[in-house]
């Protein structure tokens, strides 16, 4: 992944991971897993950890610890109400600057650019 699609997967993570854990409830290690095996092989594990640590800080999950056969419990993240609501404005908004991109692009297109 280069530098400019680092940064825009920076703008974009947290939406992506309350819409994994809209789907289940998951822990750090898990996320980190199913995003390298779609493609997102440079993220680093600890990135995924701090940004738990604010969606939980800011209340958008509920976390329970739950045992783990290998070391200490793991924290369990489920996305709550607010988070749900966090969520949906992160789709209207990305489809809000998705349209107009691809509006901007067809534009380009059509100048001849």
């Amino acid at each position: 992944m280069g530098k400019q699609a680092t940064e825009m997967l920076k703008g974009t993570l947290e939406g992506i991971v309350l819409a994994i854990l809209a789907w289940r409830p998951a822990y750090g290690y898990e996320i980190t897993s199913w995003l390298r095996e779609r493609g997102f092989t440079d993220l680093a594990e600890g990135t995924v950890y701090a940004l738990l640590v604010r969606i939980e800080q800011r209340g958008l999950v509920d976390v329970e610890k739950v045992p783990s056969e290998k070391g200490p419990p793991r924290k369990v993240y489920t996305l709550n109400a607010s988070g749900r609501a966090s969520l949906d404005e992160f789709w209207r908004n990305w489809r809000f600057l998705s349209d107009r991109l691809e509006q901007l692009r067809k534009e380009g297109i059509e100048h001849g650019e």
